[in-house]
């Protein structure tokens, strides 16, 4: 199975315990080759108050997820990313939003399947020919 890219954005509704399905994907890791930016965890302890106040989980049960789920997926630090994955990334998300781009550059480079929800990202990547997405099934 190809690598695959998860992104702030599912990590997010994880979190938030939106989706069974996607808690479920994250227990079976030997099915899956989970990996995601350093990036991701800036800005998820830069949305830590609002992801506690929607989950409704105290600070100590978002923090013992975020470790379960984190030790599920392999960080990649995005300065081991080559050049031109980086620049193909820019290309495709420059007009959309840029900060995917850590997340398509990464997909690219590992030849994987992007994993996320934002669904004008993926309409934008879709219209410019990236079709590298993982669909839940």
């Amino acid at each position: 199975m190809k690598p695959l890219i998860v992104d702030t954005n599912i990590l997010f509704s994880t979190l938030l315990g939106g989706n069974k399905l996607f808690r479920d994907i994250f227990t079976q890791k030997d099915e899956f080759d989970l990996f995601s930016c350093k990036y991701a965890i800036i800005e998820l302890f830069k949305y830590k108050e609002k992801i506690q106040k929607y989950s409704m989980l105290s600070e100590d049960e978002i923090l013992e997820l975020l470790h379960y789920l984190l030790r599920k997926v392999h960080l990649y630090d995005e300065s081991f990313i080559s050049k031109d994955s980086i620049e193909m990334a820019n290309r495709l998300c420059m007009d959309i939003d840029e900060k995917d781009i850590p997340f398509v550059a990464l997909t690219i480079e590992l030849d994987g399947m992007l994993w996320t929800g934002d669904k004008k990202l993926k309409k934008g990547l879709i219209k410019k020919g990236f079709n590298s997405f993982f669909e839940v099934q």
